[in-house]
C-alpha cells in the first residue's frame, strides 16, 4: 500500500484520499449493514417477487452511494412479462447494478469462485443462484438447462455472461448460453454494457472510483430458434456497439493485466493480433510446464 492509498477492510477495495476512505467506510457500513441484512432477510421468503424487489433496492442503494450514473437505452425491447436468456457483456461488478434496471425478475449464472466471497457468496447461496463451473463445460451447460427450465417456469429470466470473464472486450463468447436458449425455447436478450471497469476494475486494480457512468444498451431480442445460428453475428454486433460507445469498453492488455496462463478463456478471432500473441504465450507456457 503506497502512502496515498487507503485500504478498506478486506483489502479488496482501496481509495486514494482520506476523504474517500471515510466516505467509503460510511457507505459500506450501510450497504453491507442494514441494506444487506434486508436483502438477506428476503432470501428466507418463499415469495420470489419480494426477493427481486429487495435485490433492486439493494442495487439502487449501492448505485447511489457510489454516485453512479446508469445511462440506459433500448428498454422498449423488453417485455416485462417475458422470460429471456439475458446475455450481457461483462467487464466489472458494477454490471450487476446496471442489469437491475431491467424490468425483469432474474436469476444469475455465477462463477463458482464467487461463492467463496464473504458477503456476495452468502447471498448467492441463500438466494439459490446457480454455480457454474469455468473448467467443466458439459457440467456448466447442464446447469444452464436445469436452472433455465426452472426459471422459465417461474416467469424469471436467466442471466448468463457469455464471455465468462472481465478481462476485456476481446474475450470470445462461449456457445453454451446460445445452445441453452434454443433448447429451452427462450429468446436471447442482448445487453451491451460499458464503463463498469472504471468503477472498480477488480482483480486488476483494487481502487474504487465515485461518480462514474455505466452505459447499458438493450438490443432487440433474438428468437430462440435463431439463437445458435446468429451467435457469431450477435457477438460481433454487441462488441461493435461497445467499441463505439462512450464510455468505451475495457480492453485486455496482457502486459498490464497479466497473461492468466492457468485461466480458461479464448480471444475472439476478430482480434487476430492479440489472439496470436495469447496462443503463442500458451504454447511457450505449456512447453515450460512439460519440462
Amino acid at each position: 500500500m503506497t502512502s496515498n492509498t487507503y485500504a478498506l477492510p478486506g483489502n479488496k477495495v482501496t481509495v486514494t484520499s482520506r476523504r474517500d476512505w471515510f466516505r467509503s467506510m460510511v457507505a459500506g457500513a450501510y450497504v453491507f449493514g442494514p441494506a444487506y441484512r434486508r436483502l438477506m432477510q428476503a432470501t428466507k421468503s418463499s415469495d420470489r417477487h419480494n426477493l427481486h424487489e429487495a435485490e433492486r433496492r439493494w442495487a439502487r442503494t449501492t448505485e447511489s452511494t457510489l454516485g453512479l450514473t446508469i445511462e440506459t437505452t433500448g428498454l422498449h425491447h423488453v417485455d416485462p412479462s417475458g422470460a429471456y436468456v439475458v446475455l450481457p457483456l461483462h467487464e466489472g461488478f458494477a454490471d450487476l447494478l446496471a442489469i437491475q434496471h431491467l424490468p425483469l425478475p432474474m436469476v444469475y449464472a455465477a462463477a463458482e469462485e464467487l461463492f467463496r466471497w464473504e458477503y456476495l457468496g452468502a447471498y448467492l447461496r441463500a438466494s439459490a443462484q446457480p454455480s457454474v463451473s469455468r473448467t467443466n463445460g458439459p457440467q456448466a451447460y447442464r446447469t444452464l438447462l436445469r436452472v433455465g427450465k426452472a426459471a422459465a417456469a417461474r416467469g424469471e429470466s436467466l442471466v448468463v455472461f457469455p464471455q465468462g470473464t472481465v478481462l476485456g472486450i476481446e474475450t470470445a463468447f462461449t456457445g453454451g448460453a446460445f445452445r441453452a436458449a434454443q433448447h429451452l425455447d427462450m429468446p436471447i436478450l442482448p445487453v451491451v454494457l460499458t464503463g463498469s471497469s472504471a468503477v472498480w476494475d477488480y482483480p486488476f486494480s483494487t481502487q474504487i472510483h465515485f461518480g462514474r457512468t455505466v452505459r447499458m444498451e438493450i438490443l432487440a431480442p433474438v428468437p430462440a430458434h435463431n439463437a445458435v445460428s446468429m451467435a457469431h453475428e450477435l457477438e460481433a454486433e454487441m462488441k461493435d456497439r461497445a467499441i463505439d460507445a462512450s464510455p468505451g469498453p475495457r480492453r485486455y492488455v496482457p502486459e498490464r493485466d497479466g497473461w492468466w496462463d492457468d485461466y480458461r478463456f479464448e480471444i475472439d478471432p476478430r482480434f487476430p493480433e492479440l489472439k496470436e500473441r495469447v496462443e503463442r504465450r500458451r504454447a511457450s507456457y505449456g512447453a515450460v510446464r512439460r519440462t
